[in-house]
């Protein structure tokens, strides 16, 4: 997907106070520096989501748990997070991982790793046995979706609203991963918008923005800063180190509490009021993402997070989910139509 889809923007109600959803990427295990593979599909990390759980149960957070197929069909992982779902603690989406979700008629290669990239049928048919996995395995057919390497494609919003979705979160603002054969988010920024059929389908793009002095020459500074001259020079670090220019997502992986801060602050005085917090499940077992190596790091990161929804709560904000915040943006679109 080189260029943005078809889209407007979603509408917000009026005096509103700064709302955040929790997504979390739950799926196998694997090394993130080797080939992906076919045989990877171990999901022993998912009892480790109990500590982050405790978190959010103290501060009344119902996080998203997007499942890819390792997940939807391991009894660990129905016993454990669909146990969360009907106690309502909880709510369970989809995320397709291609390489590990039949039907397995493509090779496995980067490019057909970004589900975009597959033919539709292909795509609709691993979408499809892989939503029905999930109704089956948690009694609830999931409504939100995240493409598995945020690979959304041309044709993805059109299958997400006819097999029953109403919410992605794949499009990673700013972003290009054509380098690697993926989709370039270059053209999207951080607000929540409508696309698919009919502007159905709400995009609740991750939170990612800029910080610092220049941070309003956001487009033509990020093209240079990651050009292969730009990166090559080592751009990017030397600018946020300066304090001049940081790019920052909302996540714990890679970043600290600091760093989150300093982007909702920033993005708080821009007007915005939607904030999307999400890591990869597998991070909170050290080892297996390169974000948590050891036990030291695994406290740093919740403790990380629990300073983060302090953070976020002591500014008025409050805890929502996808789906009440599509109901919510509905309203006030169809209220200004």
């Amino acid at each position: 997907m080189s260029h943005p889809l078809p889209h407007r923007q979603a509408v917000l109600p009026p005096d509103l106070p700064p709302l955040l959803t929790v997504i979390v990427d739950t799926e196998e295990e694997f090394d993130w520096s080797r080939p992906l593979a076919r045989e990877n599909v171990a999901v022993t990390t998912i009892p480790a989501q109990r500590r982050a759980h405790a978190l959010f149960d103290r501060y009344g957070i119902v996080p998203t748990y997007v499942v890819d197929w390792p997940v939807a069909t391991s009894p660990v992982a129905r016993d454990l997070l669909g146990g969360l779902q009907r106690e309502g603690r909880c709510g369970i989406g989809a995320h397709l991982h291609p390489w590990v979700n039949p039907p397995h008629e493509e090779v496995v290669s980067p490019a057909a790793s970004y589900a975009g990239n597959l033919p539709p049928a292909l795509e609709r048919e691993k979408l499809r046995r892989l939503t029905e996995a999930i109704a089956e395995g948690f009694g609830r057919a999931p409504t939100v979706y995240r493409a598995g390497r945020y690979g959304l494609g041309p044709e993805t919003p059109a299958l997400l609203l006819e097999l029953g979705y109403r919410v992605d979160s794949s499009v990673v603002p700013w972003v290009s991963f054509a380098a690697d054969s993926g989709p370039d988010f270059r053209g999207y920024g951080i607000d929540p918008f409508w696309v698919g059929p009919g502007g159905r389908l709400l995009e609740l793009p991750l939170t990612a923005g800029f910080t610092g002095p220049l941070r309003g020459r956001t487009a033509a500074l990020h093209t240079a800063t990651t050009s292969p001259l730009g990166m090559r020079l080592r751009l990017p670090g030397l600018l946020a180190r300066s304090g001049l220019f940081d790019r920052i997502r909302l996540s714990p992986e890679g970043l600290r509490f600091e760093d989150h801060r300093r982007l909702v602050e920033t993005l708080l005085a821009d007007g915005r009021r939607i904030f999307s917090y999400t890591y990869h499940s597998p991070s909170l077992a050290p080892g297996h993402t390169p974000y948590v190596r050891s036990g030291a790091d695994l406290d740093r990161f919740l403790t990380d997070m629990e300073r983060f929804f302090d953070f976020f709560r002591g500014l008025g904000g409050r805890f929502t989910t996808p789906e009440a915040l599509h109901d919510l943006m509905s309203g006030a679109t169809a209220a200004a139509a």
